[in-house]
C-alpha cells in the first residue's frame, strides 16, 4: 500500500466515523424533539421527559419518572395533588442532625384509601401512593371483589434509634426522618378488616393477600420488613424509602 493510498483510507475512515456521529446526533435530536413536543404521540407514561402520574400504567419509564419526582419536592407535591392524594403541606421539622422531616405534610388520604392523619414526608407519601394504587387496590379487588377503603398504620415519624431483636438500640431509625411508615393492615370497602398480627400466619385468602401486597411493596420501597423478618415486625410492614435494598 502506497502512502497516498494509506492517507486516502485514513481520510475515508475518518469521514465515515464523522458521518456516523452526525447521523446519531440527528437521530438523537429528532428523538428529543419528538419526546418534548407538547403533542408528542408517545403516551406520557412511556415518555421519560414527562412527569410521573401515580395513576398511569406502570412502564419501564415509571422508575425514572418516580426517581425524578422523589428528588424534587415541588414536583413530588404536584404529583400527589394531581392523583387526588390528600397531603397538606406543613413547615419542615428540624430537631437536630438526626431527627426531622424534610418535605413535611399531613397525609390523610391516598388515591382511594383513607389514612388516619399522619405526619410524614412527601417522598414516603409518594411511594405509599404508588403501592396503594398499583399493588394494594388491584390485589384486594382480585382476592375479595372489594377495594381497600382504609390503610391502617401505626405511624411514620418517630425520633428514635433502630431497635434490634436483642433489645439493644442501634443507629438512627429511618422513622427519625419520616422516611418510613409502618402499616398494620387494611379495611375493605365491604367492612372487613385484615391485620398482619391476626391474618399473616393463618392459612387462607387473607394471608395470601397480605403476602402478595408485602412482596409488591418491594417494587416501590427500598426496604420492606414483614412479620417474617423478626418478632419486632410481627404486627406490621415496615416500608422504608432509602436503604440498601432488602425485602423480607
Amino acid at each position: 500500500m502506497t502512502k497516498r493510498t494509506g492517507r486516502r483510507r485514513i481520510l475515508y475512515l475518518a469521514a465515515s466515523f464523522f458521518s456516523i456521529i452526525v447521523f446519531l446526533f440527528l437521530v438523537g435530536s429528532a428523538g428529543y424533539v419528538l419526546l418534548s413536543h407538547p403533542k408528542s404521540p408517545l403516551p406520557d407514561h412511556w415518555n421519560p421527559l414527562r412527569d410521573l402520574s401515580v395513576t398511569a400504567p406502570v412502564t419501564p419509564v415509571t422508575s425514572y419518572q418516580l426517581t425524578r419526582a422523589l428528588g424534587d419536592e415541588a414536583l413530588c407535591r404536584g404529583t400527589l395533588s394531581d392523583a387526588g392524594v390528600t397531603f397538606n403541606a406543613m413547615e419542615d421539622l428540624t430537631i437536630d442532625q438526626n431527627c426531622g422531616i424534610v418535605g413535611r405534610g399531613l397525609l390523610s388520604g391516598l388515591t382511594i384509601a383513607e389514612v388516619d392523619p399522619v405526619e410524614t414526608s412527601c417522598t414516603t407519601t409518594l411511594r405509599l401512593a404508588m403501592w396503594e394504587h398499583h399493588v394494594v387496590q388491584p390485589a384486594a379487588r382480585d382476592a375479595f371483589g372489594s377495594g381497600v377503603a382504609k390503610l391502617r398504620h401505626i405511624g411514620s415519624y418517630n425520633c428514635r434509634r433502630m431497635r434490634t431483636a436483642q433489645g439493644r438500640n442501634s443507629g438512627w431509625s429511618s422513622h427519625a426522618t419520616a422516611d418510613s411508615i409502618d402499616v398494620i393492615g387494611v379495611e375493605l370497602e365491604d367492612g372487613r378488616k385484615l391485620s398482619l398480627l391476626q391474618d399473616w400466619a393463618t392459612p387462607g385468602q387473607e394471608a395470601e393477600f397480605l403476602h402478595q401486597i408485602g412482596q409488591g411493596a418491594c417494587d416501590w420501597f427500598r426496604v420492606v420488613l414483614s412479620p417474617d423478618f423478626n418478632h419486632l415486625h410481627a404486627d406490621h410492614f415496615h416500608l422504608q424509602g432509602p436503604g440498601w435494598g432488602y425485602c423480607r
